[in-house]
């Protein structure tokens, strides 16, 4: 509107110019007509011109008045259009502000929204890990008392044998030989006390590849009782270990009858990534136990550990990892095996091993085996075949005997490897090692992405029971290698091993009394076979001694 009053008074400037021109060039053309045509003319021409110029000033006039009328409505007509436009935006830009103001308002509520459910989620989460948590400190805390208490009745135990044979001593002359006299456990050479140091498996001293060891004193008839009664208790914890994985596993909808009096579900199926996640849990008990029995065992063993991780020895380490290692894949396989065909066939098959590390030693060390091994070799895998199901593999039986075969080739080579690096390093912070080297190659494990197969499935509503679980299969495992321990200390580690073969039979009887797997005569047949066997290949190996002195 300023431009355009500033337009029009220019324009009227001009005109008022234009008028003025005029008005000159018509006194001009007056005062020349006046002195060139007119000279003589009278005083009515005169006055006719100046009522012509006075006319024609005032037409103009009134011309430029319509004019700026004109100018000026125009004007005010583009000011009124020029506002309408402004309100109009001004309205548009309110409306898009009221939209936005709402859209912000609908995304704060649906946030907080989202915020508070998830602050409630966490909280549950929460009260209900630390309520886990809590159960689990628990039942460490009820392991540690039992553990201890077991401890402290053994060592009384051992107090008092010490005691009956520093009495029997006295009483003998005293021209016996010091090389006659019982050794204190732990001060016999090269004795392997966590030899079945496997945490799920009836694991016992490899009955091959095993250099024979110098004769030691005859030890009392009490001691090796008590050794064979620790023995075969740790056989039957471990096989309830496995009939109590076999609980854990989902392998049927229908829920799993219990000592035949009540029902209960499996609570995981047996895939690779859920057998992962049950070892994991079964290692987290295992390793916050096993430094407190580790150092009740053998007290120097953080000194051990300290030395071997000082020393470098880069062949050493890679024993001890590489044993870690192949125990993780035997128990993954295990599971997977037990998930998937009966429990008493499974441990039966995996009882192969013995034939694996004979062919093994014969290759690695030149270790040719004697007469009594390849006939035990044939007895086993004879009742290995028998003991697979009848009328052929079906179903999920051929990935259950894959992978009890596979477990047990991997178990041999765990055997090995132990066998190799306890040469140089005690067997308890061997095994502690190992099991270290389980955990972590498990959290590892667990932390990569699986295919959807064979990824980890759990369902959140038996994530309390997956736990206690995974702690009871941990109290299992060091309850087995604490008897197991003890067991070698009482009656030696060839009389511990024959006892040890006792534990696919032991599996097999479990599984049928408290689950209800029932086996095939065959089955049977086959179980007696390769236990049978093993217990050639001990018997073999304890009195091969003897022989060669």
């Amino acid at each position: 509107m300023n431009q355009d009053l500033k337009r029009l008074q220019t324009e009227k400037s001009r005109l008022e110019e234009e008028i003025e021109e005029l008005q000159a060039r018509a006194q001009h053309l007056k005062s020349q007509q006046l002195d060139s045509i007119f000279l003589s003319s009278n005083h009515h021409q005169q006055l006719a011109t100046q009522e012509l110029a006075q006319a024609l000033a005032l037409q103009l006039r009134e011309f430029l008045n319509q004019r700026l009328e004109e100018l000026a409505a125009q004007a005010h007509q583009d000011a009124i259009a020029a506002n309408d436009r402004s309100l109009n935006a001004l309205n548009a830009a309110q409306e898009q502000h009221q939209n936005a103001h709402r859209l912000l308002a609908s995304l704060e509520s649906t946030l907080s929204l989202t915020f508070q459910t998830l602050q409630q989620d966490l909280g549950s989460y929460q009260s209900s890990l630390s309520q886990q948590l809590s159960r689990m400190y628990n039942l460490e805390q009820q392991g540690e008392a039992i553990l201890e208490a077991l401890v402290n009745r053994l060592r009384e135990q051992i107090r008092k044998e010490s005691l009956v044979s520093q009495t029997v001593e006295l009483e003998e002359p005293r021209s016996e030989s010091p090389s006659s006299r019982v050794l204190p456990p732990t001060q016999r050479p090269n004795q392997l006390p966590a030899s079945r140091s496997s945490p799920a498996l009836p694991v016992k001293p490899s009955p091959v590849a095993s250099s024979p060891q110098p004769p030691s004193a005859p030890k009392p008839t009490s001691q090796i009782q008590i050794g064979l009664v620790l023995a075969f208790l740790s056989a039957v914890v471990l096989s309830l270990f496995n009939v109590s994985l076999k609980i854990l596993l989902r392998t049927s909808p229908e829920p799993r009858t219990i000592l035949g009096m009540f029902q209960l579900q499996g609570l995981i199926s047996p895939g690779f990534g859920n057998s992962l996640l049950i070892l994991f849990l079964r290692m987290v008990v295992v390793m916050a136990l096993m430094p407190i029995l580790a150092t009740l065992l053998y007290p120097p063993v953080w000194q051990d550990v300290r030395r071997f991780i000082q020393s470098q020895d880069r062949a050493l380490m890679a024993k001890v990892v590489g044993s870690g290692f192949f125990l993780f894949l035997s128990q993954v396989f295990i599971y997977i095996a037990i998930g998937n065909i009966p429990t008493g066939i499974a441990i039966t098959i995996f009882f192969i091993y013995p034939i694996v590390t004979v062919l093994a030693s014969w290759g690695l060390f030149g270790d040719r085996p004697t007469l009594t091994r390849v006939i035990a070799m044939l007895v086993i895998g004879s009742g290995g075949i028998l003991a697979l199901p009848a009328g052929g593999v079906q179903g999920n039986f051929g990935v259950g005997v894959s992978a009890a075969i596979a477990a047990g080739v991997t178990f041999a080579g765990y055997v090995l490897l132990t066998q190799m690096g306890t040469k140089k390093l005690h067997p308890i912070p061997f095994t502690l090692i190992a099991f270290a080297s389980i955990f972590v190659f498990c959290g590892l494990s667990l932390m990569l992405p699986l295919p959807p197969n064979m990824s980890v499935v759990v369902d959140p509503t038996v994530r309390t029971g997956l736990l206690i679980g995974g702690a009871i299969l941990g109290v299992f495992t060091l309850v087995s290698y604490l008897l197991n321990n003890f067991a070698i200390r009482f009656a030696g580690a060839a009389l511990a091993s024959i006892i040890g073969t006792s534990g696919p039979a032991l599996t097999a009887l479990f599984g049928l009394l408290i689950i209800g797997e029932t086996l095939k005569t065959q089955q049977w047949l086959g179980l007696g076979l390769v236990t049978l066997g093993v217990l050639g290949m001990s018997l073999e190996r304890m009195f091969a001694p003897k022989k060669a002195t």
